[in-house]
Formats: C-alpha cells, sequence, structure tokens
C-alpha cells in the first residue's frame, strides 16, 4: 500500500514540483503528459522534464536514473533492459540494451563435472552478473531522439542520491531483511545502514554518496562514464576479487541496438512491442492472435472459461518461446513471421479443447499443441511521444553483490540462459538451443514493454516486471482495455492467473479466484498453485472523449505513482 505520509515527507524534503500522484485504485489525469513509475520521486523527476519542454525519450532517461536511486531493488545501473518508444509521427522503434554474457562465458558454465547444474550458481554466484547494458542503452536512445542536454537528465538521480531522501516503509522492511545477509553479500549487508552502522528508519534521509559519485562520471562523459575509466577498472577489479568473470574488455565492447519493433493487430487496435532476446513480444501477440479467435461475448470475464482458455493460450506461446526463441544476432533464422501469424494462431487455437486442460510435455514443446525482479515505466508528453520501458536486475536486488565504491548492484541475468544443453524438465528448466550460453550473446528475457495504438496515436502503454510472469500479466491488462473495456486502475488491479508451459500448473493470485472456479478448474485437469502477487503494472491509456491522458500505478507497488500534468 502506498503512504501518503511518506510521499509528504518526500515533497517537504526535496526541491521537487509538487503533483498530483495516484493512490490505491485511483486513476492519475493529465493533460500534457505523464509518468508512471515504480516511485513517487522518480515520477515527479521524469515529470519536471517534460515541464521544461523535454520529450518522453528525456523523462524516460531522467526516470530511469532516479530510480537506480530510489527503487534499487530493480532500477538500476548495474542490469539492462528494453524501450519501446512510438514517436508523435506514428513512427515506432525499439532499443535493446539486454546484458551480454562475458568473453570468458562458456556453455558449460553452471555445470558440475558430470555436465548437472550446479544448484543456485546461476542465479546466486558472481558468475551470473552479465555485462550491464542500461546506461549504453539510455545514452543511445538520448543521441538519437533526446532533445535536452545529457548532463541535465542525470542530474536529477545524482541530487537524489548526494542529498539523500527519506527512508520510505517499502525500503524500510527491505532493509531489515537485508541487514541480517552474511558477509558474502557484502553491498548488501551495509546498503541501508548510516555512517554509525545503524538501518535507516522511516523518515530519516537515506544518502548513497558513492552512487553519487557514478552517476556523476555518467553524467559528464555520457557512455564512456561507465564503460571505460574508473567505474570500468573498479568493476574489473571487484570480479577478480570475488571469482568473476567480467573484465575491462567485456564492458569496452558492449554495445546497445535500436532493434525494428514486433508489430500485431487486435481487432481496430495496433500492438507494439520488443523483438528476441526480448520474448515478450512474440508471445504477447500470439496469445493477442489466440483471444481473437475466441467467442467472448459468450465467455464471463473470470469466469471458469475464460479462466481455461487464457491459461491454455498461456501453455502454447511459453511452448513456442521455450522451443524457438534467443538472441538473434546468434539465431539468424527465428521463426518470428510464423509465430505472429493469424494462421498460426489458428492451428493453436483449434487445439485447445474447452472443457479439459492439455498436457505440458517437456519432450514436445509446442508440437503437442499442433492443429514460455523487474521494474517498468511509462512516459507519455504534450505531443505524443510515448516510451514503455522495462528495465531489470533479475531477482530482486539481482545477484545482491556490487563494489562500495560504485555504490550500485550487480544483475545476475545470466541465469536467464538455458544452462544445460538439451535438458528440459517439468520443474521448468529449458534446454533448447536458440538461448545457450555464448560469449556476447544477450539471454532470453520476458520484460514485455508494450504501446498499443488506435488511428495511428498511442492508445495504452504498459509493462511490469515479475520474470516469466511479465508476459501474461501484460497480456492480461491489455486484453483488459482492449477488450472489456476497462479503465487503466481496474485493469491493472483486476485477477490475473500465470501458466509457463513448464512447469505444469496454474499460479492464481490469492484471495481473488473463487473457490468454485477453483474447484471447477481442477476438475477439468489445471493444477492450481496460489501466489501472493502477479506483476506490478504500470500503464497510461489515453481518453478520447476527454483528450487526457490517465495513469494507473499497480496498488503491489510499495512507493509507486502516477503523476501527470
Amino acid at each position: 500500500m502506498k503512504k501518503l505520509n511518506v510521499a509528504l515527507l518526500q515533497i517537504l524534503y526535496l526541491p521537487i514540483f509538487i503533483c498530483s500522484y495516484s493512490a490505491v485504485n485511483a486513476q492519475t489525469y493529465g493533460k500534457n503528459g505523464m509518468v508512471v513509475s515504480d516511485n513517487v520521486l522518480a515520477s515527479e523527476v521524469g515529470i519536471d522534464i517534460l515541464k521544461k519542454g523535454g520529450n518522453a525519450i528525456n523523462a524516460s532517461i531522467a526516470t530511469a536514473f532516479a530510480l537506480a536511486v530510489t527503487h534499487p531493488e530493480a532500477g538500476n545501473v548495474g542490469g539492462g533492459g528494453f524501450i519501446v518508444l512510438m514517436k508523435s509521427d506514428g513512427e515506432v522503434t525499439t532499443f535493446d540494451f539486454r546484458e551480454k554474457a562475458p568473453l570468458k562465458a562458456t556453455p558449460d558454465l553452471f555445470q558440475d563435472s558430470n555436465g548437472n547444474l550446479i544448484e543456485g550458481s546461476n542465479h546466486e554466484t558472481i558468475k551470473a552478473v552479465g555485462v550491464p547494458g542500461t546506461v549504453a542503452g539510455l545514452y543511445l536512445a538520448h543521441q538519437k531522439y533526446g532533445s535536452l542536454p545529457w548532463a541535465d537528465l542525470v542530474q536529477p538521480a545524482v541530487n537524489l542520491a548526494g542529498n539523500g531522501f527519506p527512508m520510505t516503509w517499502g525500503l524500510y522492511q527491505v532493509a531489515l531483511r537485508m541487514s541480517e545477509m552474511d558477509e558474502s553479500y557484502d553491498i548488501m549487508k551495509n546498503y541501508f545502514r548510516n555512517d554509525e552502522g545503524l538501518v535507516i528508519q522511516p523518515g530519516e534521509i537515506w544518502k548513497q554518496q558513492a552512487l553519487a559519485n557514478t552517476l556523476s562520471l555518467i553524467r559528464d562523459h555520457g557512455h564512456n562514464g561507465f564503460y571505460l575509466g574508473p567505474v570500468a577498472e573498479e568493476i574489473e577489479a571487484y570480479m577478480k576479487a570475488k571469482g568473476g568473470i567480467i573484465t575491462k574488455e567485456d564492458l569496452a565492447k558492449y554495445n546497445a541496438i535500436e532493434r525494428k519493433p514486433l508489430k500485431g493487430t487486435y481487432k481496430d487496435f495496433e500492438i507494439y512491442s520488443m523483438p528476441p532476446p526480448s520474448s515478450g513480444g512474440v508471445a504477447l501477440i500470439e496469445m493477442m492472435n489466440l483471444m481473437e479467435l475466441a467467442d467472448l461475448n459468450k465467455i464471463e470475464f473470470n469466469s471458469t472459461a475464460y479462466v481455461h482458455l487464457v491459461g491454455e493460450a498461456m501453455k502454447r506461446a511459453f511452448a513456442d518461446r521455450a522451443e524457438h526463441l534467443g538472441d538473434p544476432d546468434f539465431n539468424p533464422d527465428l521463426p518470428l513471421d510464423r509465430l505472429l501469424s493469424k494462421e498460426f494462431a489458428k492451428k493453436r487455437f483449434d487445439n485447445i479443447d474447452m472443457t479439459k486442460a492439455s498436457l505440458s510435455d517437456s519432450s514436445k514443446y509446442g508440437q503437442l499443441y499442433d492443429g514460455s525482479s523487474t521494474t517498468h515505466f511509462s512516459v507519455v508528453d504534450k505531443d505524443g511521444n510515448a516510451v514503455s520501458l522495462t528495465y531489470t536486475l533479475e531477482h530482486s536486488y539481482g545477484v545482491k553483490m556490487g563494489s562500495s565504491k560504485l555504490g550500485f548492484i550487480f544483475n545476475n541475468e545470466m541465469g536467464d540462459f538455458n544452462p544445460v544443453a538439451g535438458v528440459t524438465n517439468s520443474r521448468g528448466q529449458i534446454g533448447s538451443n536458440p538461448n545457450l550460453i555464448a560469449p556476447e550473446k544477450r539471454m532470453l528475457s520476458s520484460m514485455t514493454p508494450t504501446i498499443v495504438a488506435k488511428d495511428g496515436k498511442p492508445y495504452l502503454i504498459i509493462g511490469s516486471p515479475g520474470g516469466r510472469t511479465i508476459i501474461n500479466t501484460v497480456f492480461q491488462t491489455v486484453l483488459n482495455v482492449l477488450e472489456y473495456d476497462m479503465r487503466i486502475d481496474k485493469a491493472i488491479e483486476a485477477m490475473k492467473i500465470h501458466h509457463q508451459w513448464l512447469p505444469d500448473e496454474i499460479r492464481y493470485e490469492r484471495h481473488l479466484m473463487s473457490p468454485d472456479t477453483r474447484y471447477a478448474l481442477e476438475l477439468m485437469g489445471h493444477k492450481l498453485r496460489p501466489v501472493n502477487n502477479l506483476g506490478v503494472l504500470m500503464g497510461i491509456t489515453y481518453d478520447p472523449r476527454l483528450k487526457v491522458y490517465v495513469g494507473g500505478a499497480d496498488s503491489a507497488s510499495k512507493d509507486g505513482a502516477a503523476v501527470g500534468y
């Protein structure tokens, strides 16, 4: 739940424009622009840039760096992600700044002498860190489409880190847990402590001087401020000391890429999302194609038939994801046209039995169906330029390691590669070839930053964190808005489910699915597993009647907010 008193403290302590922001289950309106992110201060930083005449890319860059300070769980300079940009003239492009495998990475990096996966090694050790991409991606986007000086966009984050901001209750809950970690997680044990070694209390000012110094180098030197010079030298030194494999050469060779977006349609809407190495866009469009074939006028929202149909669509998309997708620079023959086609969806749809659950067979991938921590924010400016940006450290706080001299946390994205060739099992481990480890390869991602357009203008800007669940939470929210005409806050808060083919189970949000529905689904052969929450969605819609942008921040976010003007 968001804390109004904390937000007021933040405004009192920081010289930021006062803007209205969303309370739980409420919408925020803005005629001239909107930023919806996982932290109210970061959203306000973005709005401040828009007010100064910056465009959506400028605001996104400033918001992203601010989140690296205020939302360290996933906001980052030590990770990577994706941008989908729709310009006011209707042109759409994307930026891929997904992390890469280091030059010393090998296909058996996480295996023992018998070729078996060493439990936890691909998520919880220093070798799980991929070469970070965030700074490169934001800088490339700025060079192509930014309008304000780079330094002006990074400076607010420098101020937040150096001057500090009040500790929130959301961060404090994490601080208590992290302060109990053992010494192997060096940066996390002391991350939320003051100079006296005490955990900073809610309302007390939390300063991050080391991070401010790193951000200052990025402010002054752009891309090279991170990938060359003192930051790169310290990253290499830290890796050597801890047994990691990232070097200055890895950092110097890293590049972000502008890529052509994926495009799909749903009735009168156009859907734009990320291409590989994100799997999100492919799976989203495939599932929307499947739902377009269903007669949803006869299937009541959240009914047993609805949950069954959505779960079956998810199974098929995730089986195809697991079989086919990976880094396109290493897999030039990815069958994207086929996976995105309406004809392919018809083949998948005809195999759905509305009376019983289909089987998830790890030996057959999608062939069976013939006949798979992060933060997101959405931005739109007064001219109609829109940005959907998702970036991540992978698990919450990534690998939970990092140099105290640099002040940021490293990702653990190497765990998104398939760790053992040919080993796909019912627990969800995948072993298909397109996503095996190779030097400089980008690991497959589930991030799904998406912009839906109507009549050539942005209609819905949406995304979410949540690992593999991202694809399905975004899919259901898009469906809620486009098919069921839900307002953005209701679409975000509505019950979500998740099926990723393997393991063969439907995860559902505890207390949001009725007992009768659960019982009926089990009779159909579905296995069910309750979870507390799925996704933390940040979305913007356009209301053509009022001619206003409408923002909604997921109530699952501890400090998130939609801010408009």
